[in-house]
């Protein structure tokens, strides 16, 4: 079979291609621009395109169907040319769908926690080498790939996104999976350019609660309140099965899980990360691993790439990067530093980077996110926020809008990277948040200064 991958560069659209052609299809693809590492893993695989930019030569009728990307544009010449020969167009979500029709279909939803959650039940799953296919969003230790699709292994797991499948097809990728088992982290408001209020975000997981088949799986985080609310008053027949943090406790900078059979330590940490794995030993268990063994292979989990992913260490200071850049996420992960390391110095670097940071409106969101941070700083880009066509940002804005005090905010990537490296970093914490690179800081630079 032969695909035609538009807009091949993205994370979650090369990875396919990559498992695609692993399973034996013929690849090719076309992309107006590649970051790594998507363009180091897609010349390793003999996937990168020979030249940079869309060409409609690349469409013709012995292609059997197209995967779009969400990064294409809705005229983009390739898709037109698509549409006019009448061949068969695919999103990414569609197609993992097609592919996994005859399988149990296990979807992790939610705003928050579910790269982890997916993350984990893989590493169970490795640990107990359990084959199983799978769908993640960031590269994981002991995976070559975070996409793995076969013919014959029985379960597939899928991270569900909430945004959008693709420029022709606005409905959010995870109402294409129509799960067997599902799970729902938590309800925090995001992607405010495509979802305008709280409300109609919410409705898109009441939708994704009711896309589960007839008597399917749910389970749930009922400390969430939206959740729990959707979760208990959901008219879809299904079994529901709810989580809560479990017992736990911080010892010397390491965290550690209350469980019957005793006391076990974790190498990762913070309520949100323990909460995230009760979810994913509610899902092991219904993919027949029991608690024993599960408790077993998780107490080696190190965490998902970039999410409060050590970068590193001396006796004095600890450096993190994180993912976070949504409200919920900020706040986790901040107080989650201080919770793991309560006699240091947290120092908390932000980037406002995505649309809904960078609205003047959404801002207000952040209100308090920051607080359990001794120290923080707030950098964004006004660059940024012409190119998203948004209303200018004043730095006034956002001290107002964080309402921490002694905040400190910079527009410029100079004068950011000054107040950072000016820092004492003696017995701190540094977290690095965030889904951009600071205006281009260098974190191995960064890493000299301890």
């Amino acid at each position: 079979m032969k695909l035609h991958f538009i807009a091949i560069g993205g994370s979650a659209m090369h990875s396919l291609a990559i498992a695609l052609k692993q399973k034996g299809y013929e690849i090719t693809g076309s992309d107006d621009i590649i970051f790594e590492p998507s363009k180091s893993r897609l010349k390793n695989n003999g996937l990168l395109p020979d030249e940079i930019g869309w060409d409609e030569t690349n469409i013709h009728q012995n292609i059997d169907a197209i995967i779009l990307g969400m990064h294409a544009k809705a005229d983009n010449p390739e898709l037109l040319k698509a549409e006019e020969l009448g061949l068969k167009i695919f999103s990414y979500p569609e197609f993992i769908f097609e592919q996994s029709k005859n399988k149990t279909r296990v979807v992790i939803g939610g705003s928050h926690g579910k790269t982890t959650i997916t993350s984990m039940i893989l590493h169970v799953m490795n640990y107990h080498h359990k084959n199983i296919d799978y769908m993640v969003g960031a590269l994981l230790e002991g995976l070559d790939n975070p996409v793995h699709l076969t013919t014959e292994n029985d379960f597939i797991v899928i991270e569900g996104d909430e945004y959008l499948s693709s420029p022709i097809d606005r409905r959010p990728k995870f109402h294409l999976y129509q799960p067997n088992i599902a799970l729902l982290s938590g309800i925090a408001w995001d992607h405010i350019n495509v979802f305008p209020t709280f409300e109609n975000y919410v409705e898109q997981f009441k939708i994704f609660i009711d896309s589960i088949v007839n008597g399917g799986i749910l389970v749930y985080n009922e400390e969430d309140p939206e959740v729990k609310n959707l979760a208990e008053n959901t008219e879809n027949p299904i079994r529901k099965h709810p989580y809560k943090t479990p017992d736990y406790f911080v010892d010397a900078n390491h965290t550690i899980l209350e469980t019957e059979e005793g006391d076990l330590p974790l190498e990762v940490f913070g309520k949100h990360n323990l909460n995230n794995l009760a979810g994913a030993k509610w899902i092991c268990q219904h993919m027949g691993v029991d608690e024993a063994d599960f408790y077993e292979a998780i107490a080696s989990f190190k965490g998902a790439s970039k999410r409060m992913e050590k970068i590193a260490e001396n006796n004095a200071t600890v450096i993190f990067k994180d993912f976070a850049h949504s409200p919920s996420k900020v706040k986790a992960s901040t107080a989650a530093a201080k919770e793991q390391y309560p006699n240091r110095k947290v120092i908390a670097c932000l980037e406002l980077h995505t649309y809904s940071s960078l609205n003047t409106e959404f801002l207000k969101e952040y209100k308090g996110t920051l607080d359990k941070a001794d120290e923080a700083l707030v950098f964004y880009s006004p660059e940024a926020v012409e190119i998203k066509k948004l209303e200018e940002v004043r730095v006034d804005q956002i001290q107002n809008a964080f309402g921490k005090p002694n905040l400190q905010v910079y527009n410029k990537p100079k004068d950011f990277k000054n107040a950072l490296f000016q820092k004492d970093l003696n017995n701190s914490v540094l977290l690095m948040m965030s889904s951009g690179n600071y205006g281009g800081l260098d974190l191995e630079e960064l890493k000299g200064l301890i």
